[in-house]
């Protein structure tokens, strides 16, 4: 369980915007080690209540036995794109704040044998939740070239995107494709050396973030699952997001302006006619950047940005 007790990224910057009450009630959609749980839990007193969510059970117990020590810490099992139904089902009121922490966390990319890691070499997996849903090499053994070529484009923002899903359909023609270390060999085979030693960072992360994305489902239900996070909160209640990719900020950005904002009224229209109130504002000035020093220590923080969105006060 040690493991997954890795320092929670811009961990200050989250209790700062977060601002944990006593007695306050808070939801962690991406439970991971519990390291921001703990955090809120510890500067409330310990006495606001918590719930944890996240698909991977290995999380669930490890941030149980993290946590073990505040009563009113609840871990569920489930995706917050189901936020609703599983915080109504745990009976939560309304939130006093509510944190997303996006994407892979650092105990799935460590594990080797999950999938995730194009480090080394292990099953090709990359489930979230590994109680449900096909596996990486079970999807890619069906996909065509085309299909695979959309996710890397959209998923992965490869330039290299037709290339690499062309030496794919050539190489599986060959052998299946089952490991880590068979899909980062498709990769350094598809992309020329010279590009590859001028790439800043591994060549396949840009191919295993599209296949990890489109595998877990994580970008189409994204808007809505803000959107629902949003109505859980309480008036005044505060929705932190921590993005790692362009893909997923520019949706929390995006869903974020249109909350604050949402009149569908022509621009010259005089007086708003459609009705539709701000739901609320976000906060900090855009997005929060993790400090030097932070980056220095922890290099899986340099593309992190969070956003923080704050409901509107009962008028």
């Amino acid at each position: 369980m040690n493991s997954f007790h890795h320092i929670p990224v811009l961990f200050d910057e989250v209790m700062e915007w977060m601002d944990p009450q006593p007695d306050g009630v808070y939801a962690d959609g991406t439970l991971g080690g519990g390291g921001h749980s703990e955090g809120i839990l510890r500067l409330s007193g310990g006495t606001a209540s918590l719930y944890g969510i996240d698909r991977d059970m290995e999380a669930i117990a490890a941030a149980s036995e993290r946590l073990k020590d505040f009563p009113n810490f609840r871990a569920i099992h489930g995706n917050f794109h189901d936020a609703k139904e599983l915080l109504s089902a745990a009976g939560a009121p309304a939130l006093t704040g509510a944190l997303l922490d996006l994407g892979v966390s650092s105990h799935q990319l460590d594990v080797g044998g999950r999938g995730f890691s194009y480090h080394e070499d292990a099953p090709l997996d990359m489930r979230m939740d590994k109680s449900q849903g096909i596996t990486a090499a079970e999807y890619l053994a069906t996909i065509d070239q085309n299909e695979f070529r959309r996710i890397l484009t959209e998923y992965g923002e490869e330039k290299w995107a037709a290339r690499i899903a062309q030496v794919f359909v050539e190489k599986r023609a060959q052998k299946p494709i089952l490991t880590t270390g068979d899909l980062v060999a498709v990769v350094d085979a598809a992309i020329p050396k010279a590009v590859r030693r001028k790439d800043d960072g591994h060549p396949a992360r840009r191919t295993f973030q599209a296949v990890r994305i489109a595998l877990n489902d994580e970008l189409a239900p994204l808007e809505q699952a803000l959107c629902d996070f949003v109505d859980l909160l309480a008036p005044g209640g505060r929705l932190l997001v921590i993005t790692f990719h362009s893909l997923e900020d520019r949706i929390t950005k995006n869903t974020f302006r249109r909350l604050q904002n949402p009149c569908t009224c022509p621009p010259k229209m005089p007086v708003c006619v459609c009705g539709k109130k701000p739901l609320g504002k976000a906060l900090a000035g855009g997005a929060v950047k993790p400090s030097k020093g932070e980056t220095a220590d922890n290099a899986r923080a340099r593309s992190a940005k969070l956003r923080v969105f704050e409901k509107k006060q009962e008028d």
